[in-house]
């Protein structure tokens, strides 16, 4: 195909594919290491960054929704910019796995080094003293505790719990539990928050009248929370009924 072709067709359609292994365009930004640009599924590649579920514990110890945190500051820092985007391969579930770049930064360095993913070792060595800087600055996930997002995902129990604080005793319960699964990640984090027909936040406390009818399940929008302020401050009302 022509470059002069080529040109023609990403004139047509945005985004698209620059060259052949080149995507670029406006990123929908779903995790700190998953985006999609049109109808192209993308896995950041050589790093690994917690899932929207996972919990951490905070520099006070305390249960902290860091997938989410990541996710937020990867799109306070990215969001509605143009993304380029090297394409390296296609995993087994159909995303592409590639390099990618917002305004000449390596996007995939800035997560490492801020803190909200670790080098993937096991794929790459690319970020390893993005790592190691991150670490050593306590930034984005080290100031408090937490385990790998590859641990996280099999749920190992006998994982190695990393970051700057002394984590509590009962650590492994909170940081292997899923901030929106079926099971309260603590005795203590009981609020259901769901998100209705008009997109709104609802919580619901175990008084609630429809509280055992909501199912939690990441993909309906559902996450657990400790107290009412913690509902709140991510933006939920309590339930009118």
């Amino acid at each position: 195909m022509s470059r002069e072709l080529v040109l023609a067709i990403c004139i047509l359609l945005s985004p698209c594919i620059a060259n052949a292994t080149d995507v670029t365009g406006t990123a929908k930004i779903r995790e700190a290491d998953q985006v999609q640009i049109g109808n192209t599924r993308i896995r950041l590649g050589g790093i690994d960054a917690p899932a929207v579920d996972q919990l951490c514990l905070n520099t006070k110890g305390e249960r902290w929704t860091c997938g989410v945190a990541a996710r937020d500051e990867l799109i306070k820092h990215a969001d509605n910019k143009s993304w380029t985007c090297h394409t390296r391969s296609v995993d087994r579930r159909g995303r592409t796995i590639a390099r990618c770049e917002v305004g000449g930064e390596d996007i995939q360095k800035w997560l490492v080094r801020s803190g909200w993913a670790l080098s993937y070792r096991r794929f790459s060595h690319d970020y390893d003293a993005d790592e190691a800087a991150a670490r050593e600055a306590k930034a984005g996930m080290w100031q408090g505790a937490f385990i790998a997002p590859w641990d996280w995902r099999v749920r190992n129990k006998k994982t190695t719990i990393l970051g700057a604080i002394k984590p509590p005793e009962h650590a492994h319960a909170i940081l292997l539990a899923s901030a929106s699964g079926p099971v309260a990640p603590s005795p203590d984090c009981t609020i259901k928050g769901n998100v209705n027909s008009a997109g709104e936040c609802i919580y619901h406390t175990p008084s609630s009248r429809w509280y055992t009818q909501i199912r939690m399940k990441i993909s309906k929008g559902t996450r657990w929370f400790c107290s009412v302020e913690e509902a709140e401050a991510a933006g939920c009302r309590h339930t009118r009924r």
